[in-house]
């Protein structure tokens, strides 16, 4: 594994009881009334909310880069069909034109880049752009090109 990124941690499992339990310790120091059964209640739901959207986040807007692909979401990429890894976009100049590679289609079957993901613009053999994207595009950006080397 050259690169990876899961999409989501599983430990944001617990924020859902933790919070539910200080409420619960509230309720001890301050009154009479505890709401066990309720607080219970709504510690399953949460945990069960979170779960659905922590396995839609680690199928969809996770990434691995491996010597001979990489996967965004759950689309794969052969390191074979990568012509180039080209710069990342400069408006340091105060021209605000996008490049071409950021209108072109976004690796993974979402519609766009993920939210808090960074663009890499990707141009394949057959000359087609494509975007990939990562938290960490510098750490992706340096991956595919250690990838790209290594496979040339």
């Amino acid at each position: 594994m050259l690169f990876a990124e899961p999409g989501a941690r599983w430990r944001t499992l617990l924020w859902g009881p933790v919070f539910c339990i200080a409420v619960l310790v509230v309720e001890l120091l301050t009154g009479p009334v505890l709401h066990w059964f309720a607080l219970g209640l709504f510690a399953v739901l949460l945990v069960g909310f979170t779960y659905v959207q922590i396995s839609a986040a680690r199928r969809h807007v996770s990434v691995q880069l491996t010597p001979s692909a990489l996967r965004q979401g759950t689309e794969v990429l052969d390191i074979a069909d990568i012509g180039a890894i080209l710069p990342p976009a400069d408006y340091s100049d105060g021209d605000y034109e996008p490049k071409k590679w950021e209108t072109a289609r976004v690796l993974g079957e979402l519609h766009g880049v993920p939210r808090r993901r960074h663009p890499i613009g990707i141009e394949l053999v057959g000359g087609a752009l494509v975007q990939a994207w990562a938290k960490d595009d510098d750490g992706l950006r340096a991956a595919l090109e250690h990838a790209k080397g290594e496979y040339s």
